[in-house]
């Protein structure tokens, strides 16, 4: 593409867009038809010289003019309630069960790792000496020790608000991070495997397993299952950088972040939950069958609202980005 010649081929349409605009008063039903004529034309102009012969000055005033535009033809329009209820029980969920391919084989892939780095800390002493001293040791496993009083040691409303704002905000860095090339997120994933295989290992080399997992599990389910999420969709987002299909990599990476960054808000409700239940269920007098059963009960209602509910609104087209209307403008791309 010639930019010169392209420029000043479309630029009075361009001017006369923005005189339009610019109008104080009610346009005539010519002008108005005018204008939406203008703004498609003008937006393919746009797509146009991205996709050919980007110029960051042009294309930042197209982009203003189109967005002008756009405001002008559709109106300003408002979040409602019927926006909550589409992203709970289509967007959200659809989102996660499109990533699934993703997440599921992190889960099982992080579960294995934090498995075998629990084992092999909980059978080689030579290993727990690098992690602390002796009584230091003893002093985490022990019956009343640290590990046990870690859950009932701050009120149980500040502390679930704490553990919920450091669970989100790492899920919005697996999400935000995947950008590049999901290399982050890997070490986010381990850093958080690594933690937990250390509990593990320490507490079964001292005997006193079955008392950890009732600690972890009724919250952990759930919880480790939002981060796996998160790492899953942030590594997608990764790979779109490097393969993003049919589509241009611009577009696919805004169709991918914008669904990431609903994500993010959905699965800091899913936290809100897991927090609760660390803070509120874990340290209570509950029997550890009960507090392990409230876990597995939140488990199984979030894997059926991803695996119904989402999968229901996924084969209808969902896909967790906004809606059509509020997208982009864009041309066609050759496969």
């Amino acid at each position: 593409m010639d930019l010169d010649v392209f420029v000043t081929t479309h630029r009075a349409e361009w001017d006369r867009l923005d005189a339009l605009l610019g109008r104080q008063r009610r346009l005539t039903g010519a002008e108005a038809d005018e204008l939406v004529s203008l703004y498609q034309r003008t937006a393919t102009h746009l797509s146009l010289i991205q996709s050919s012969a980007p110029d960051p000055q042009l294309t930042g005033r197209l982009s203003q003019l189109v967005a002008r535009a756009r405001s002008a033809v559709t109106g300003t329009r408002r979040a409602s309630w019927r926006d909550v209820t589409r992203f709970l029980t289509h967007g959200f969920p659809s989102a996660v069960y499109r990533s699934r391919r993703w997440w599921v084989p992190t889960a099982l892939l992080s579960t294995l790792v934090s498995v075998l780095l629990g084992w092999w800390i909980g059978t080689h002493p030579d290993v727990q000496a690098t992690i602390a001293a002796p009584n230091e040791l003893r002093e985490l496993t022990r019956p009343g020790g640290q590990y046990e009083t870690y859950y009932s040691s701050h009120p149980a409303a500040s502390f679930a608000a704490q553990v919920w704002t450091n669970n989100a905000w790492a899920a919005a860095l697996c999400l935000i991070l995947g950008v590049f090339l999901g290399l982050p997120v890997l070490w986010l994933l381990f850093q958080n495997m690594l933690n937990l295989g250390v509990g593990f290992g320490l507490m079964s080399s001292a005997g006193r397993l079955d008392t950890f997992l009732g600690l972890v599990l009724p919250h952990g389910l759930l919880e480790l299952t939002a981060v796996f999420v998160a790492a899953g969709t942030g590594l997608r987002l990764g790979w779109t950088v490097v393969d993003p299909g049919p589509r241009s990599r611009r577009t696919a990476l805004a169709e991918e972040g914008r669904a990431a960054i609903g994500m993010a808000i959905g699965l800091a409700l899913v936290l809100f939950v897991s927090g609760a239940i660390e803070g509120f269920v874990t340290p209570s007098s509950l029997p550890t069958w009960g507090r392990i059963g409230i876990g597995v009960v939140a488990e199984l209602t979030f894997l059926a609202y991803v695996f119904v509910l989402g999968g229901r609104a996924a084969r209808v087209g969902e896909t967790g980005d906004v809606e059509a209307a509020e997208r982009s403008a864009t041309v066609p791309t050759a496969a």
